[in-house]
């Protein structure tokens, strides 16, 4: 009997549905797969701010970029509300940040602010600016993003997270991290000594491997050495984590988080190159160790499939690269369904801790501990949290908006820069 090329082709695709089917239904036993592609986006299209909390429009007259130095703010000038971002790792190169009111003014001058989701849609669109997808975009959305959320949080009188879905918790555990590498082990213990005894901190991180770095060490032998010293040194109630900004491959990869696991580490951060989504699920599916993965992820598409398949075990956005915490708050959810925490990537330092807090204020599991960085040196005052760090703990304000006043007399060292 002879079989027609159309026919032919049919069965091949029911076969390979089914082996596909058959391939998901033995993942999800295993608990290595999340929540389908219908589920995710059912969530993905719920909305995430509280628009009943503002009963009139709140619209946004103009925005002002003002500039001293390679430090930048974003201010609402109609209620004189501020945010501040401060860091050279993150904003200090002015074209980058310029992009601000070129990117973002003509879409969200004039409008109600709370059309916020929409508009950054609109802002995605705007003159082709998807082309710029990454730091170059999201960074100068979301800043302007979190101005107009104080700005929306001083006029109802609510802290950011009830804005974004109800604050759950104000005292945040934090871990601290060393940035360092190509230390010997010994003298990275006594680095991470000194800031988990300055804080009180329950949780330390530190750097492993060299950094892209096609599994070459910083030193070599250092990450095998330093894996069992830091768990010998601060013993078992310690919680640790590790870092390797992308320097395995999968084989060295699973090789280090067996080592990692031998000693009892609680996260095994971006073993492979940070793109490299099969190795990464190839890494965590071999291991017990929670995997973290999302720093450098600017789609929630991408996101949406890592989660689908379960490439990570801790959902990593980075709560400025990927533009902002609505869009964060929309990976959290995710993650939530999947049984997965989101715990934000820490880029910066001024007041990036204070963002820190309030996104883990609101969301269902952010994690035991959030990054923080030590804390900032500009002058501020709230009035519901001292913002310091107290036995590794820190309080999240619950005054409107952000919760602080950051000193005028530091705002007037700025200078127009960009204004819409």
């Amino acid at each position: 009997m002879k079989t027609s090329r159309r026919t032919f082709l049919k069965a091949s695709a029911a076969a390979s549905v089914a082996a596909a089917n058959a391939g998901r239904l033995q993942a999800q036993a295993a608990g290595r797969l999340g929540p389908d592609t219908a589920a995710l986006a059912r969530i993905l299209a719920e909305p995430v701010l509280q628009r009943n909390l503002l009963k009139a429009p709140v619209k946004v007259d103009t925005l002002e970029l003002l500039r001293d130095g390679t430090t930048f703010l974003v201010r609402v000038p109609q209620q004189r509300r501020r945010r501040e971002h401060h860091g050279p790792e993150q904003l200090a190169p002015a074209g980058r940040v310029s992009a601000v009111p070129k990117a973002s003014g003509a879409v969200f001058v004039g409008k109600d602010a709370r059309d916020l989701e929409s508009l950054l849609w609109e802002v995605y669109r705007y003159q082709s600016n998807y082309k710029f997808q990454g730091l170059a975009f999201w960074v100068c959305v979301a800043t302007v993003e979190m101005a107009l959320l104080d700005l929306m949080g001083q006029i109802s009188g609510k802290p950011i997270g009830e804005l974004l879905g109800g604050v759950r918790r104000r005292d945040i555990g934090v871990y601290r991290a060393s940035g360092n590498r190509g230390n010997t082990p010994e003298a990275e213990v006594d680095d991470l000594k000194r800031l988990a005894a300055e804080t009180g901190a329950r949780a330390v991180k530190f750097r492993l491997g060299g950094r892209m770095s096609n599994n070459a060490d910083s030193l070599p032998g250092r990450s095998e050495a330093l894996i069992p010293l830091v768990r010998k040194t601060f013993g078992d109630d310690m919680t640790l984590y590790a870092d390797s900004n992308s320097s395995y491959d999968a084989p060295n990869a699973i090789r280090i988080g067996r080592l990692m696991q031998d000693h009892k580490y609680a996260m095994f951060e971006e073993p492979c190159q940070f793109d490299d989504l099969w190795a990464t699920k190839q890494v965590s599916d071999a291991l017990t160790i929670p995997v973290g993965l999302g720093e450098q992820e600017f789609s929630m598409r991408r996101f949406q499939w890592a989660i689908e398949n379960r490439v990570m075990d801790i959902v990593q956005p980075d709560l400025h690269y990927f533009g902002g915490y609505i869009r964060c708050t929309r990976v959290a959810r995710m993650a939530a369904a999947a049984g997965m925490p989101c715990t934000l990537h820490l880029s910066e330092s001024g007041f990036a801790y204070l963002n820190i807090l309030h996104f883990a204020s609101y969301v269902a599991d952010p994690g035991p501990f959030q990054e923080f960085k030590g804390e900032t040196r500009i002058p501020f005052e709230c009035d519901s949290s001292p913002l310091t760090c107290t036995n590794g703990t820190v309080r999240c304000p619950s005054g409107p908006g952000f919760g602080i006043r950051i000193d005028p007399g530091f705002v007037r060292r700025f200078k127009p820069f960009n204004t819409v």
